[in-house]
């Protein structure tokens, strides 16, 4: 099989050839910043990059996937300006910095694993690696790349004539910090900085002591060091949200091919933003953000919420609605019965044409994944197998076990329930099941009808017992 993806930097869908003779893909994802939850925007992309892992290895390459987690550096501006996130999140919450990040580091893997993500193979902490980091920029410095202005080191970005080529951009129309008072100890609009010993932080809590003086790096720095520490000089594919194209990942292609002397990466791969329905992206500078808890909190599943984001191609805004995730869930909990179902026909009788139907099926399914990750034409064929009269049961359970290796929605564990006879009835359907009988008590039926819908979407059925009790039962 071959895997093809469609790369930022050439705008073009391009066959991935791992660069190393030992036929290693080398992976970097940008990570979380450890300030506050991750919101469900967010989460999109560590699926689609957990889709795109999944469709790595089951096309038989070996895979080393790296991902950082940012827990100093980053302003609210995504170039040097803006305040410190995790300064901001330390003083709302009145807890020290590191506190911060680690309990936000911690719910950002419980959200990824309750969304079935596979965790990377290498996560790195920005504050354990900023000694590489240094030395990272004191070569940038030897190699006349970064220079030393009024107690910062910058990288001179007039000195990388490629600078821009990521986002389309001309260097001299990339103002890094435009929209606020202009770094006068630039040389070029565009520079930005590498290590910091003089900012409006005075008494910033965490510092490294430098032969610049004490300070703590730029944000765009750790990327470089901590990918080149654990993949070597030649990474394959480096991922991310769109909004790191502009200015985060232009800065480490500059710093990076600048330090090495060659080509760093071969492929750039973005995911696009999560919509409100206003067309407005979802955003926590915005405070229009909603959490996985929150999705949970209503009685959502969040494999839910991941069928939901398979269903638009990665490169594709997304919009979300209470309205389209129910449409996911209900989708998701048939698909789940669909396969109790064919589990529970067992065994028959399979002839050749029917081994030919499912092999036609399955190598269509694993064509639309590897054109670029197509998961709705994947999601689309998937559907259409389980309503194909002529295949027979057994190999539309074989089929959505294989499917089920990339969209991970866990289509095997409902039957395990069925078949102990045990339904799974957690605080949150208590809850609503609870909010429903205060509906029917206040004869309020539209309310108590919606949520009798939405749990049986879910897949639990709900029969109404004299006394305005209830009998709980799984579909």
């Amino acid at each position: 099989m071959t895997l093809k993806l469609h790369n930022t930097y050439s705008h073009k869908i391009e066959e991935l050839v791992p660069s190393n003779p030992d036929g290693m893909v080398r992976m970097y994802c940008c990570g979380p910043t450890v300030y506050n939850y991750a919101h469900i925007g967010n989460l999109r992309t560590y699926i689609f990059e957990d889709v795109l892992r999944r469709t790595i290895l089951r096309n038989g390459f070996k895979l080393t996937h790296v991902m950082n987690v940012t827990d100093v550096g980053h302003l609210t501006s995504d170039a040097d300006e803006g305040d410190d996130k995790m300064l901001l999140a330390a003083e709302r919450e009145k807890k020290s910095v590191l506190d911060i990040a680690r309990k936000y580091e911690d719910t950002f893997f419980k959200h990824t694993t309750a969304l079935n993500i596979i965790r990377p193979d290498i996560v790195c902490r920005a504050t354990d690696h900023v000694q590489d980091m240094i030395k990272f920029v004191e070569k940038l410095e030897e190699k006349g790349y970064a220079y030393f202005s009024n107690g910062n080191v910058y990288f001179d970005t007039a000195k990388f004539p490629a600078y821009g080529m990521l986002s389309g951009q001309n260097r001299k129309d990339l103002r890094h910090g435009a929209r606020v008072e202009e770094d006068t100890n630039k040389r070029n609009p565009s520079d930005f900085v590498l290590w910091f010993t003089s900012s409006k932080f005075k008494d910033q809590i965490l510092q490294w002591d430098s032969k610049w003086g004490r300070g703590y790096p730029g944000w765009h720095i750790e990327c470089s060091t901590m990918s080149m520490k654990y993949l070597g000089e030649h990474l394959d594919i480096h991922c991310g949200g769109v909004d790191h194209i502009a200015v985060h990942h232009e800065n480490e292609i500059a710093q990076s091919e600048a330090y090495l002397g060659h080509k760093w990466c071969k492929m750039w791969l973005h995911g696009e933003f999560l919509q409100m329905k206003n067309d407005v992206k979802m955003s926590k500078s915005k405070g229009n953000f909603i959490t996985l808890d929150t999705l949970i909190e209503k009685g959502y599943s969040p494999l839910h919420y991941r069928y939901l984001t398979l269903t638009s191609h990665y490169r594709s805004p997304l919009i979300f609605s209470y309205e389209n995730l129910d449409a996911a869930a209900t989708a998701c909990n048939n698909l789940k019965a669909k396969y109790a179902e064919f589990k529970q026909a067992g065994e028959s009788s399979v002839s050749d044409d029917d081994l030919k139907l499912y092999q036609a099926y399955l190598d269509e399914f694993n064509a639309h994944l590897n054109m670029d990750l197509h998961t709705p034409q994947a999601m689309a064929l998937l559907w259409k197998v389980v309503k194909d009269k002529n295949l027979p049961a057994s190999l539309k359970v074989k089929f959505m076990d294989e499917a089920d290796t990339v969209f991970a929605l866990d289509l095997a564990k409902i039957e395990e329930n069925k078949a102990t006879n045990a339904p799974v009835i957690d605080d949150a359907v208590k809850a609503l099941v609870e909010e429903r009988k205060a509906a029917r008590a206040a004869k309020d039926w539209k309310k108590s009808d919606e949520i009798r819908d939405k749990l049986l979407a879910q897949g639990i059925v709900l029969k109404d017992l004299p006394n305005n009790e209830v009998e709980i039962s799984i579909k």
